[in-house]
């Protein structure tokens, strides 16, 4: 290879690394300004309440217990019976569990800063069976029933907007602060009637709860047979959990979701037992499922994908502007190189600072017809013509368009990516398929500044 031609794409490379420092630290930019938005997001929630999940409701029945211990005399090793008494929870799960709901979202802002909270007004109903002495077939006499209770575990607590009331059967119950259960955490409780325990009983509730929360709603699917619906104004849900949606219609105006579990696929009861007895309550509290209410559209999350495409996008950059050298036999200096290279990078900066205040899609258009129209200007007094400067900016605004696209088709950017990068090569290629490359170089020096 030419010594002279050897030098010049040496240079070229040279610059496109040097230009790596400026990506770098706008990569490093991006960061700061998201975990900047992530900790003002967190001070709106926290001054008005966490994402939200709703547990419950479980009847609670305490109990003591007389247990007959055998012990043995310290002196003279006789054996006797002593009497203790243990106390103890029974903790029952809804035979039958409906929750509908109806959410409704809305914005707070802080500084440039939004957070979307959301707003849920629910009406939970369904049954307790609760069997015959209790289920304990065994020792029945030997326990004594305190007042049952029914407890509503929440995760924050804040987000309550109501004042709540159970319907037992046929009565009103009032609500307390406090479910009286550990491992369920804060929530609520409402004291019920004392139960006779040696029949079995039938417990049927509703009561309404309207809850704030920002991020997300999850539900516990605590019945033996759960069904929960929704229905949100939000037009980009994210359904979480374990457990999908059986039926679920998205529109521009909201979403409407249905989910149906059973015992058979939660196995909650077991999950219960364990979250009782152990400090182990994934069981619990990981078969849950709802939705996310967080704005799918992240202006730092896209604009860092973006910068991830940066060093190829200045590369075929360079490779456009070297194509002009070597077709038209210009010389290009380095410093023009370099020119356009930063005007390429600051485009990333204009496209993060803009994106907090206009959105990233008018964003992106701005910063990109900002660069392509310098970049075009520049272009047209470096290659000696007006139409050699509207063909690469005609080219380099086609590249921001296929950038744009493969920001926007997550599924596909793979496949779009190397689709783009086989045409350009098979274009480069093409363009310079006649070309003496030994002959190129002095071909350039001879003829700089010369008029194409």
């Amino acid at each position: 290879m030419n010594r002279s031609l050897a030098m010049k794409l040496g240079m070229i490379a040279l610059l496109i690394m040097l230009l790596l420092i400026p990506l770098l630290m706008i990569g490093g930019l991006i960061g700061e300004r998201q975990l900047q938005r992530d900790g003002v997001l967190d001070d709106i929630a926290r001054s008005s309440s966490y994402s939200q999940q709703i547990t419950g409701p479980l009847v609670v029945v305490p109990y003591r217990k007389t247990v007959r211990v055998w012990k043995t005399h310290a002196q003279n090793n006789e054996r006797y019976q002593e009497t203790q008494t243990e106390r103890g929870e029974l903790v029952f799960l809804p035979e039958r569990f409906e929750l509908d709901g109806k959410v409704s979202t809305e914005l707070r802002s802080r500084g440039i800063y939004e957070a979307r909270l959301f707003h849920a007004d629910s009406r939970i109903s369904g049954y307790f069976q609760l069997p015959e002495k209790l289920g304990l077939e065994e020792g029945f006499d030997d326990y004594r029933f305190e007042r049952p209770y029914l407890a509503v575990g929440l995760s924050d607590v804040r987000g309550i907007e109501n004042a709540l009331s159970l319907q037992l059967n046929d009565q009103t119950l009032a609500f307390e602060p406090g479910t009286r259960v550990a491992r369920l955490g804060d929530g609520v409780s409402a004291d019920l009637p004392m139960l006779d325990g040696h029949q079995a009983a039938r417990l049927a509730f509703s009561f309404d709860l309207k809850l704030q929360g920002t991020g997300q709603l999850r539900v516990t699917p605590v019945g033996k047979s759960s069904e929960v619906s929704l229905t949100a104004d939000w037009p980009h849900p994210s359904f979480t959990g374990n457990y999908l949606p059986a039926q679920r219609e998205v529109s521009a105006q909201g979403f409407t979701a249905r989910w149906q579990t059973s015992f058979f696929s939660t196995n909650l009861e077991e999950g219960l037992r364990t979250c009782l007895h152990t400090e182990n309550c994934e069981g619990l509290y990981g078969r849950s499922f709802g939705v996310s209410f967080i704005d799918p559209v992240d202006q730092y999350l896209k604009s860092d994908r973006a910068i991830k495409y940066a060093l190829l996008f200045i590369a075929l950059t360079f490779a456009g502007f070297f194509l002009f050298e070597v077709l038209k036999s210009l010389a290009v200096h380095p410093v023009q190189y370099a020119l356009v290279g930063a005007a390429l990078a600051l485009f990333y900066l204009m496209l993060l600072s803009l994106s907090e205040h206009l959105g990233f899609a008018l964003a992106y258009l701005v910063s990109a017809a900002a660069c392509v129209t310098l970049i075009g200007f520049y272009v047209s007094h470096v290659l000696r013509g007006a139409r050699h400067g509207v063909g690469f900016a005609a080219g380099l605004a086609a590249l921001y368009g296929l950038l744009y696209g493969l920001l926007s088709a997550e599924d596909y950017a793979l496949l779009m990516g190397s689709l783009l990068l086989f045409g350009l090569l098979g274009v480069f290629m093409v363009l310079t398929r006649k070309l003496d490359w030994y002959a190129i170089a002095p071909g350039i020096k001879g003829r700089t500044g010369e008029q194409p």
